[in-house]
């Protein structure tokens, strides 16, 4: 039986970092296995990558709607806005509205608040999903695999394998996703690289395999090198567009 109740959900307490021990294993692992990866993240200083283990899947997968294609701040205030039109916001104002709660608002409340038509439809396809049961219970999801989630999820309208990769990262701690399809990733590695083009994702998928089983903390360090624009060493290198080979 699907355990998210019609209540609001409680706040999320303050997200914690990674264990220091995983990251320094992850750093270690990562540095050996690039060495422009290993420039970087000797600028870069410690994985500060934060996991939220609070919020149910469901709450993880609206925010990650919300983020979409948007600046953090800006999905931020979207979001406030959504949490305050639920009812009881003034004496909970930091609660993350239920299913059912969401589901009671109109589209024109919704759209008021910054969600876009598809953004509105995917967000009721969430809620309608897991009052279904086909978004898990964070205990649930817990006992399923990447790709099983991954799987089941990317069935529902507007969630796609972004979408769900980032719920595996910042929500569950998963430590070995690559979201190949992300432009920050591919954009921190066209740079690190110096390359005139940023990887196809299928191919930045088959170089991440070196990088196994710490992808999660890898993307981490690609976003940091898309954020400062530059590469992460000063070594000359002919820029070219990376290609496949074999």
């Amino acid at each position: 039986m699907n355990d998210v109740s019609s209540k609001r959900v409680p706040a999320a307490r303050p997200a914690p970092e990674q264990a220091p021990r995983s990251v320094d294993a992850a750093r270690r692992h990562l540095m050996a296995a690039d060495p422009d990866l290993a420039a970087l993240i000797h600028r870069i200083g410690p994985c500060r990558l934060k996991v939220d283990r609070k919020p149910e899947p469901f709450e993880s997968l609206v925010r990650a709607i919300a983020h979409q294609q948007l600046h953090a701040r800006a999905a931020g205030a979207i979001l406030g806005r959504l949490v305050a039109l639920a009812p009881g916001a003034a004496s909970a104002p930091d609660a993350f509205p239920a299913p059912d709660v969401l589901l009671a608002l109109s589209d024109e409340a919704v759209r008021g608040c910054g969600f876009s038509g598809s953004k509105t439809r995917a967000m009721r396809a969430v809620c309608d999903a897991t009052l279904a049961g086909i978004v898990p219970t964070r205990r649930q999801a817990m006992r399923l695999s990447d790709e099983a989630l991954i799987e089941r999820l990317v069935s529902l309208r507007g969630i796609g394998r972004w979408t769900v990769e980032m719920l595996l990262i910042f929500s569950l701690g998963r430590k070995d996703v690559m979201p190949v399809d992300d432009f920050g990733v591919r954009e921190g590695y066209r740079l690190i690289k110096r390359l005139e083009m940023q990887p196809k994702p299928r191919v930045l998928a088959g170089i991440a395999q070196a990088w196994s089983p710490h992808r999660s903390v890898a993307a981490w360090y690609l976003w940091r090198a898309s954020d400062e624009g530059k590469p992460a060493a000063k070594r000359p290198r002919p820029a070219k567009a990376y290609k496949a080979t074999g």
